[in-house]
């Protein structure tokens, strides 16, 4: 398994998103050699917090894969992520309830939500993004695809070998 700590404001994160992820998701997500998941931690500000609840928003809707593609696409973060922006990349992901999202971005379970990964974000011991866990592996930063690669790896052998007698 792998988990990203990510902040949609961060120019590493947003490249790992464009370039690296998808390779992975093509090489290891579709043989369920790997699982991907995504935490918020936003650590550029309120705006940050903002676009971390609205992915989490999103979510409650099926479609936080969609909205977390749409703000992270090239030139997405230069826009900002101010309310009418949100609304936007809500389209785009083809969030179905506007009205809702707006009310579960601006709500308390998305406060606590968010507040919830930053903080096991901080006690695993990130403190910069992207941060990345691979089977309790840390790997810091925006890390060439050989680097995930060799760790995916590794730790798919570790684990088929800790299956057989």
């Amino acid at each position: 398994m792998l988990i990203e700590y990510a902040d949609f404001k961060c120019g590493y994160c947003g490249k790992f998103a464009r370039d690296t992820e998808p390779a992975l998701v093509k090489k290891y997500v579709g043989n369920g050699t790997l699982r991907i998941e995504w935490r918020n931690f936003p650590i550029f500000g309120e705006e940050s917090e903002t676009v971390a609840r609205a992915s989490w928003a999103a979510g409650q809707q099926g479609r936080f894969w969609e909205f977390h593609k749409a703000a992270y696409a090239e030139g997405a973060k230069e826009k900002g992520f101010g309310k009418a922006r949100l609304a936007a990349l809500a389209l785009e992901a083809g969030v179905p309830d506007a009205a809702r999202f707006a009310k579960d971005t601006e709500g308390k379970a998305a406060r606590e939500a968010v507040g919830k990964d930053q903080e096991q974000g901080y006690a695993l011991g990130a403190t910069s993004t992207p941060s990345f866990l691979i089977n309790g592996r840390p790997i810091a930063g925006a890390q060439p695809l050989e680097t995930f690669t060799e760790a995916i790896e590794a730790a798919a052998k570790t684990a088929s070998s800790k299956g057989k007698r």
